[in-house]
């Protein structure tokens, strides 16, 4: 298929296209969402070690990273439409698989399955709203679709209480709300990527991995560090819950959801305020005080509400990190480098995803109570500490790079 092909089928209606790209999004996100406590909740009472147990929630974020680098050449080829459509059928058969097979390397194999069309799913929306997006209206747009993913994500957790009803009812949701998006996008013309559009395989080269490595490596902690926390909060958190003896219903459906809910509400105030002062003062101070929220929580365990309220608050200060991060990433690299680093971005906060459950989950057997909470505070103090040394380290070359340094 043509670039030229697309331009001859009907136009999208752009309102349309759109609100049904951000329903992609938001079942991606509610499909993570769900995965974790669910099955995390499900493999502890098998009686899996939280290590394992940790390690086996690894393998959504191992299946994003093996497919990254070829996700591109599909769409470049068929588009859009038909890359978005595989991933959501493979998301719907994969869900519909766990209850069935309830065996640790199955739900291994599986979660790198949902991993891997996930990512389909996210690359293929995010590229077509950004191609279709006019200048003046793209921040708020993706900015929309930012939000989208935390709601699903947010909203996922819940799931965890339909357990007590029948192991099948959170992936038979799951799996229809990804029906149901299916259907919609039928409706959808195909489309492809414009003739200009620069691909990530073009930027892959080790020159310029190391370019914007060292223009901005500080830019690319906040997707690795936000990665380690979701996950280590989603995957290990119900599992600390029920060693801790903390009602998992209070954990599902009031601390995982605050958290998610408390970064919606700051995202755009933060990024505004990030435009007027200075992203790198910003992602400073986020993870000086995040330290402080979660330091605090291993205290407030026998005092629910100020726990609850402990989650709110960390979820507005830590919720923006990753665009926060992407942002800051802007500002330092030129133009040409920007595919590159948000390449390095997608991937490091894969790997934060996989190494937050296994710290965590590993520190939980080691260490019991406030484990969780030391995992996650010593994390941001390495934000922190590594946010310190960049300035520093700007300082010292004078360097020019950025307006907001």
């Amino acid at each position: 298929m043509t670039n030229q092909l697309s331009e001859e089928q009907p136009a999208n209606n752009p309102t349309y296209r759109y609100w049904v790209l951000i329903g992609m999004v938001l079942i991606a996100g509610f499909s993570q969402g769900m995965l974790l406590p669910v099955l995390a909740v499900m493999l502890e009472g098998s009686g899996v070690s939280s290590s394992a147990n940790g390690f086996n929630a690894a393998a959504l974020y191992i299946g994003i990273i093996l497919i990254s680098p070829f996700i591109e050449k599909p769409v470049r080829k068929h588009g859009y439409k038909p890359v978005i459509i595989t991933g959501l059928i493979i998301v719907a058969i994969s869900l519909m698989l766990f209850p069935i097979w309830q065996a640790f390397w199955v739900w291994f194999a599986l979660r790198m399955v949902v991993g891997i069309s996930d990512n389909l799913i996210h690359f293929s929306t995010q590229i077509w709203i950004s191609t279709t997006s006019s200048p003046e209206k793209r921040g708020k747009q993706l900015s929309l679709y930012g939000l989208a993913f935390g709601m699903g994500f947010g909203l996922g957790p819940m799931m965890t209480k339909l357990l007590e009803i029948n192991d099948y009812l959170p992936f038979v949701i799951a799996s229809v709300a990804s029906l149901i998006a299916w259907i919609f996008m039928l409706f959808l013309k195909n489309e492809w990527p414009s003739s200009d559009f620069e691909t990530a395989s073009q930027l892959n080269t080790f020159a310029r991995y190391k370019q914007v490595l060292k223009l901005a490596w500080f830019a690319l902690l906040p997707g690795f560090c936000y990665g380690f926390l979701e996950a280590s909060l989603h995957g290990n958190y119900p599992v600390y819950a029920l060693r801790m003896g903390i009602d998992i219903q209070f954990v599902t459906l009031l601390l995982l959801p605050s958290f998610v809910f408390g970064s919606l509400i700051t995202q755009l105030p933060l990024g505004i305020l990030s435009d007027k002062i200075g992203r790198s003062k910003i992602l400073l101070f986020l993870p000086a005080f995040g330290f402080i929220a979660f330091f605090s929580m291993s205290f407030a365990e026998q005092n629910p509400a100020f726990l609850l309220g402990l989650f709110i608050i960390s979820g507005m200060l830590l919720g923006s990190m990753f665009s926060l991060g992407i942002a800051y990433l802007a500002d330092l690299v030129p133009a040409n480098l920007l595919p590159t680093g948000n390449v390095m971005t997608a991937v490091l906060f894969a790997l934060g995803s996989m190494t937050g459950p296994l710290v965590g989950g590993f520190l939980i057997e080691i260490i019991g109570e406030g484990a969780i909470y030391y995992s996650i505070s010593a994390m941001l103090a390495f934000m922190f500490i590594a946010g310190i040394i960049f300035q520093v380290q700007l300082k010292k070359q004078g360097s020019s790079t950025s307006n907001f340094a």
